[in-house]
């Protein structure tokens, strides 16, 4: 997976294509980057200004996040139950 472009670079190639001088596949094989690349970064910048319904940038983080801790939790309450099962089985067997 290519490196991620800087933000300056992004909100850069949004102006260009939002000016429509040019189309938006010539602005962005200009740039170096493919047109669904930079029509996804228009559609993203309108809904973190509001302009169309989604999820902003920080609530996709926010989530995203979530979503690691949430996994992380859900295994550590697996190990822990594997080790109640573990020593409840030990107190019930004879020695």
């Amino acid at each position: 997976m290519p490196a991620p472009h800087p933000p300056e670079f992004r909100q850069r190639a949004i102006e260009l294509a939002r000016l429509g001088d040019r189309p938006v596949r010539e602005v962005a094989q200009s740039l170096g980057i493919s047109e669904s690349c930079l029509r996804n970064w228009m559609h993203q910048a309108e809904v973190d200004a509001g302009d169309k319904p989604g999820l902003t940038s920080d609530e996709r983080s926010e989530l995203a996040e979530l979503r690691r801790e949430k996994r992380r939790m859900e295994l550590e309450n697996e190990i822990l139950k594997r080790a109640a099962a573990y020593f409840a089985r030990e107190n019930v067997l004879p020695k």
